[in-house]
């Protein structure tokens, strides 16, 4: 109220001031101009004296210019004008200012006197220019009062400012409180986050298991690192969006994506996505086979409980399963082992009583036949009776063989010879009469490893199943025989699972009518046979096989397409010890090298240490290494005339990738590939990147001298 007043006062005392002001000036201005016509006619004197017109002219027109004249008129004593002056029309401004009398026009009379007398006057109007400088003034005022207003009004708001200040100032020191009190819960929160996240990261990254997150594309976002250990890939690998089809097998992806569409069809259905499953599923290595994981998986959900991801732990149970497989494959092993045990001990007991029953119908016939006329009605008979004890008798000895498994004497033996002796004996004669459509091929190995074995029950063997191949295709057609050398780097799964290791492997092929699958696992028991009985053979042909093949520690391994024909393989141990008088030592001089440095890389420390003895026999300097990244880091310190590659090492790079790095460090590093398998995509890709020789396991020390032999007579620019 206060500075209300004082504004107040200020706008009145500032009105009185311009009042007195503009008063006081106007009569200033008027007093002045009435002197300064009195001064012009007091000047003008001698010319209107003398008649002087153009002078007085001259003179009045800068004074209308300089004073705002609007008209002079200078008149004579006698009444006539002597001079008049007529100012240009004003401006627009001013003649409003001059029609509103705001510029008001005075006149003006002055009395021109010469030397005492009155000799004319001067007439003059005059604008009043004062309104301009009162006008300042107005604005000056105004001003100064604005200021003043202004003043109060910045001096009001500087105190309500100051007040909403103090009053801000309060709110945020509270404010300030509020958030240090928060900021320590947060640091307090955030710690224990952070304690927490180590915790959770310390066990997600030694763990064993695997922690993944997959989004509903099926794209992993997150793996730990117990993913490089049981897959292969670095993470920098998992980043590069790998997706879950990429490490699944095709059935174990299909079985996957079944869960995972039923679980959100349930969690739809009962709205409701807080559920989880258990799977077990085949992943794939980087380098190639395969891990069983069981996987425990449940979605994570975002705000409004849909879900936007999958949380899961993979568990290598490899092992656990290949242990139940091996325990379902030795309990169903252990059944057909302890059933044709049985069987063998009933057969035994049988023939043991059957020879002593047939001992005379065997017998008593030739003597008959000797006393017997040649055209006695009776002889046939006689014959007849002859014929049949001959085949119980027969049968009686197969029995016999499997009763007697196991009691034989092993030595070194070749299969490719006992099947030439088997092809030129008589009783292969005898099948081939009964069957003339048949073509038998052979496809012997020529270099083929020997094996512990007994030459009688090994014939027996290839008797046997060239005769049960034989009566399969009774409309004729071709039986292949055949022999190879063969290393297996990892158990093989067929009708038996054959170990790892080196084999020789003799296989009969035929073109016949096949076996069903629900009958395969039947076909080596005694008597067992979808044929008519007493038309062919005794009924215990693959039975003795079988036999002969277990006496051995060997595997079979058979397949059957109804329609189609039979695949039997025997897998028998093979063995370096030499049949007397075969080893051909010439050849071998010729194989020697000259200490020329090798390096052999190879998983298999069996392996190893054989291809190790041959290369020093063939007088080499040899060195071995267990995986490929322990040979690149050998020969990142070393260098060697010749590389020895296994393509399949597990776990680890592979021969193809191993060369490759190899390659890097010696662009020129001489290097053959081995493998248990038949040539592949891979091992071709290895001899276009630089590889010279392709040898094929097991190693052999002709197929090997001369491999090495070569590689290392190879020019690298050929």
């Amino acid at each position: 109220m206060r500075k209300k007043w004082i504004t107040i006062c200020a706008i009145g005392i500032s009105i009185v001031f311009y009042s007195v002001f503009v008063f006081l000036h106007e009569q200033y201005a008027h007093d002045k101009i009435k002197k300064q016509i009195e001064e012009h006619a007091l000047i003008i004197a001698d010319d209107v004296w003398n008649f002087n017109y153009h002078g007085a002219s001259q003179y009045l027109m800068l004074a209308a210019a300089s004073q705002s004249y609007e008209t002079l008129e200078v008149t004579d004593h006698s009444g006539k004008v002597f001079a008049s002056i007529d100012m240009p029309h004003h401006g627009k401004l001013e003649q409003v200012l001059i029609n509103l009398n705001l510029m008001p026009r005075v006149k003006l009379l002055a009395h021109i006197n010469y030397k005492g007398n009155i000799i004319g006057w001067i007439d003059a109007v005059w604008i009043s220019d004062t309104i301009i400088l009162n006008v300042y003034l107005f604005l000056i005022l105004m001003m100064i009062v604005a200021i003043i207003h202004l003043y109060f009004q910045v001096v009001d708001e500087k105190q309500t400012l100051e007040e909403r200040v103090d009053e801000r100032t309060n709110k945020l020191l509270e404010i300030n409180a509020s958030l240090e009190k928060e900021v320590k819960e947060r640091i307090r929160v955030e710690s224990a986050l952070k304690e927490s996240e180590q915790k959770h990261r310390l066990l997600a990254e030694n763990i064993h298991d695997v922690i993944w997150v997959m989004d509903l594309n099926q794209r992993l976002t997150y793996v730990s690192p117990a993913a490089e250990k049981l897959h292969g890939w670095s993470r920098d690998e998992w980043s590069e969006e790998i997706n879950l089809k990429d490490i699944l097998t095709p059935e174990s992806h299909e079985k996957a994506f079944r869960l995972l569409t039923s679980k959100l069809q349930e969690g739809e259905k009962q709205g409701d996505y807080n559920q989880s499953g258990v799977v077990e599923l085949e992943m794939r290595k980087k380098g190639g086979g395969t891990v069983w994981t069981e996987v425990t998986a449940s979605f994570l959900t975002d705000e409004n409980g849909k879900p936007e991801a999958i949380l899961g732990v993979s568990r290598d149970i490899t092992d656990r399963i290949k242990s139940m497989k091996e325990k379902e494959e030795l309990e169903k092993k252990l059944v057909r082992s302890k059933k044709m045990e049985s069987l063998g001990l009933l057969a035994g007991g049988v023939a043991h009583d059957l020879n002593n029953v047939l001992s005379g119908i065997v017998s008593y016939p030739d003597l008959i036949l000797m006393d017997l006329a040649e055209d006695s009605p009776i002889r046939n008979s006689i014959l007849t009776i002859q014929r049949s004890g001959q085949k119980a008798a027969a049968i009686v000895q197969d029995l016999l063989t499997l009763a007697r498994r196991g009691v034989m004497n092993l030595e070194p033996v070749n299969i490719n010879e006992l099947i030439s002796e088997h092809v030129h004996s008589p009783e292969h004669e005898r099948l081939l009469s009964y069957h003339p459509t048949i073509i038998i091929e052979k496809k012997l190995e020529p270099s083929l490893q020997n094996i512990m074995g007994s030459p009688i029950h090994l014939k027996k063997t290839v008797m046997n199943l060239l005769s049960n191949a034989a009566e399969a295709q009774p409309q004729g057609g071709i039986i292949t025989i055949s022999t190879e050398s063969r290393y297996l780097d990892r158990p093989l799964k067929g009708y038996d699972t054959v170990a790892e290791g080196e084999y020789v492997v003799l296989t009969v092929e035929d073109q016949g009518e096949g076996i069903d699958n629900s009958d395969l696992h039947r076909i080596f028991e005694p008597f067992y046979t979808k044929k008519v009985m007493g038309r062919s053979g005794t009924g215990l042909g693959m039975a003795v096989v079988w036999g002969t093949v277990q006496d051995h520690k060997g595997y079979i391994d058979i397949h059957s397409e109804v329609g189609v024909g039979t695949t039997c393989k025997l897998y028998f141990p093979m063995t370096r010890d030499e049949i007397a008088g075969s080893v051909d030592n010439v050849s071998i001089e010729k194989l020697k090298g000259n200490k020329e440095t090798i390096l052999v890389v190879d998983d298999m420390e069996d392996q190893r240490d054989i291809a190790f003895r041959i290369l020093s026999a063939l007088n080499y300097s040899v060195r071995s290494v267990a995986s490929g990244e322990e040979a690149l880091a050998f020969l990142k310190e070393d260098k060697v005339d010749l590389v020895i590659l296994d393509m399949i090492m597990d776990p680890g790079i592979d021969g193809l990738e191993t060369y490759r790095r190899i390659l890097e460090l010696h662009p020129n590093q001489k290097a053959i590939i081995a493998s248990g398998f038949a040539e592949t995509k891979r091992v071709r890709e290895a001899m276009v990147l630089g590889v010279g020789e392709y040898i094929k396991k097991p190693y052999l020390i002709d197929k090997m001298g001369a491999a090495v032999k070569n590689e290392l007579a190879r020019n690298n620019h050929s």
